[in-house]
């Protein structure tokens, strides 16, 4: 434990994938290390506001639910995400706002209802010693989470909180502009670039008037999306270095958004790459559901994510 700091939460039962992220890994791409980070940086914002915590300060994704927590002191809390069926004790826990609990109380996580992350932010801010500059949790790599290993939560891990005695955040309510519906129509950002001219004008018109399904091959490192095969005239090409968002398109035609745990170059040709809150909405949809790809200029891209920082730092 580090110094200062106190026990906040007892895990008494896991979840198939609970890891602790900060705002990401960077500086490091050169060594072949991946940024991490969190899925949905939206949502990842908004738990942090909601508790008065400062922009990168580490927080639980949970991924699918499944696991409960047991406060071991009075905390200040927010769940902002994916409705992941939560419950303080027996009864809801209110998403997207900031909840005051007491020691003894249980925060449970059940099935997925709407999206699949939800990101468990506490007053004070979680405490674990970075690795490479980063407590964000790559378990791929090996690197960062709770113990500097990479290893995701399991039952009787104790969950540690910088400064538990943090007072109540000026914000404590979303508003309800800012909480997308997981379940709407979703549609994404695209920024058109790298290898686009390559792509055949069939396979650039299938590509932006077509739906795509998230395939059940999706985690972390990527989604792919399932539809009209696209086709690149590129046979073979340079690896090349990979960033957030990144739309792969491989030999199949069937493409891939490389999300925070992906790989730091590749060479198969890409259609461009979604905006980083584009990349975010990706990660909360579940697998079936369909999207669709919306090209956009880099001027708005800009606009619309200095927008959101300037939202969430000020």
């Amino acid at each position: 434990m580090n110094p200062g700091a106190t026990i906040g939460f007892r895990v008494t039962r896991a979840g198939p994938l609970a890891l602790l992220q900060d705002a990401g890994r960077f500086g490091v791409r050169h060594l072949g290390v991946t940024q991490g980070g969190p899925a949905d940086l939206h949502a990842w914002a908004w738990a942090n506001r909601l508790t008065g915590n400062d922009w990168g300060t580490p927080v639980l994704e949970i991924t699918f639910g499944g696991i409960e927590l047991q406060a071991e002191c009075d905390l200040t809390i927010a769940v902002a995400g994916a409705d992941l069926s939560a419950r303080l004790d027996d009864k809801p826990l209110a998403l997207w706002r900031s909840v005051t609990i007491r020691k003894g109380e249980r925060v449970v996580f059940g099935n997925p209802a709407r999206g699949l992350r939800a990101y468990l932010a506490v007053a004070g801010g979680f405490s674990a010693e970075p690795v490479l500059g980063s407590v964000a949790c790559v378990v791929r790599e090996q690197l960062g989470g709770f113990d500097g290993q990479g290893r995701r939560l399991s039952e009787g891990d104790q969950l540690t909180v910088a400064d538990a005695s943090r007072g109540a955040p000026e914000l404590t309510d979303v508003p309800q502009q800012e909480r997308p519906d997981y379940a709407a129509p979703v549609v994404l950002d695209l920024l058109p670039g790298a290898q686009i001219a390559d792509f055949t004008g069939r396979s650039l018109f299938d590509a932006f008037n077509s739906e795509w399904r998230v395939d059940d091959r999706a985690d972390r490192m990527g989604v792919r999306l399932s539809g009209p095969p696209l086709q690149c005239r590129i046979k073979s090409m340079v690896s090349e270095g990979i960033s957030l968002g990144a739309v792969q398109v491989p030999p199949d035609g069937q493409p891939i958004a490389l999300l925070n745990d992906r790989q730091t170059i590749g060479g198969y040709p890409r259609l461009g790459n979604l905006t980083p809150l584009a990349a975010s909405r990706l990660a909360q949809c579940q697998p079936g559901q369909s999207v669709r790809l919306r090209p956009t200029g880099a001027d708005r891209a800009l606009r619309e994510h200095r927008a959101f920082i300037t939202q969430m730092v000020g």
